[in-house]
């Protein structure tokens, strides 16, 4: 089995170091979140873990700090599903942090039941796509101020199942998870795509990727006959190390540095969908998601 998973092992190693640099990483408590987290602790960075249950978070930064020997780990509080608590802890980071060099959008739901945020929005596109569309928007002036910086999207395969019904966003007129989920992680790279060409000359560059299809506790809302092809295929999936690989590349690898609004998958440039590089659409979201949440953002 270990011989088969090793297949899949990204043959990429960076001795690049991050002193003296900021990292926020959202839902950093657990998977590849949380392997993302040690590995960038480990090059000297001062790692944000953003979570939603602080108990957790608390016994994740313990185990962060024992691993990577670094003490400059903390937990803040953030419930992506809830913009007042994403303004509360933008405007903690804003105020307590001088620097912000590296935001990893990595938290999310997928495939779960019907349900709406407490703005209202179907839980996987408000969680995914509208919680990080609003965090990075609130941490961007501070982002930019530290420059060059970089801004990661964890998106997903799954984001060329099927396109964006921009008509019913939140699902409302029938629901199937599995669409609103491919549509939030469309929505991931889309949002690269366009945060790319609005940060041209800023410093700052934007990345989306694939970690792969990973062992996390994501999978907890399959169906039964969903769990049976989930068992089929676990042989070829990834641990939570190996897929936290690609985040931690385009976080830290120097190549990158003049790249921006791509792609990525095993630590590599990898083509999306057609969808995924349709501007057109890239611009409609945009300028839907900025109406939805009630913010200007040019």
């Amino acid at each position: 089995m270990e011989a088969i998973r090793n297949f899949f092992r990204p043959a990429w190693s960076c001795a690049e170091t991050l002193d003296g640099k900021t990292v926020v990483i959202t839902g950093g408590n657990t998977g590849i979140g949380k392997e993302t987290a040690i590995d960038l602790a480990k090059r000297g960075a001062k790692v944000i873990i953003a979570c939603r249950d602080m108990e957790k978070a608390q016994a994740a930064v313990k185990d962060i700090i024992e691993v990577s020997g670094n003490e400059n780990v903390l937990c803040m509080k953030l419930d992506l599903a809830d913009s007042k608590s994403i303004r509360e802890f933008a405007e903690a980071v804003n105020k307590g942090e001088p620097k912000l060099n590296i935001l990893i959008n990595n938290a999310g739901v997928m495939v779960c039941p019907y349900g709406k945020t407490a703005d209202g929005f179907e839980m996987q596109i408000g969680v995914n796509h509208m919680g990080h569309f609003l965090l990075t928007y609130l941490l961007l002036d501070l982002i930019k101020k530290s420059a060059p910086a970089r801004i990661i999207n964890v998106s997903s395969l799954a984001h060329s199942w099927s396109s964006i019904d921009l008509d019913d966003i939140n699902s409302e007129k029938g629901y199937n998870k599995n669409k609103a989920y491919s549509q939030s992680k469309l929505a991931n790279v889309l949002f690269t795509r366009s945060l790319a060409k609005r940060l041209e000359g800023t410093g700052v560059t934007t990345y989306s990727l694939h970690p792969g299809v990973i062992q996390t506790e994501l999978w907890r809302h399959l169906n039964g006959p969903q769990q049976f092809l989930w068992k089929l295929a676990t042989p070829f999936t990834k641990n939570s190390t190996q897929g936290a690989q690609t985040t931690i590349y385009c976080a830290v690898e120097p190549s990158l540095e003049k790249e921006s609004g791509g792609y990525y998958s095993d630590c590599a440039p990898a083509k999306c969908s057609q969808h995924g590089q349709n501007d057109e659409l890239a611009q409609k979201l945009w300028e839907l998601s900025c109406q939805m949440l009630s913010i200007t953002w040019e």
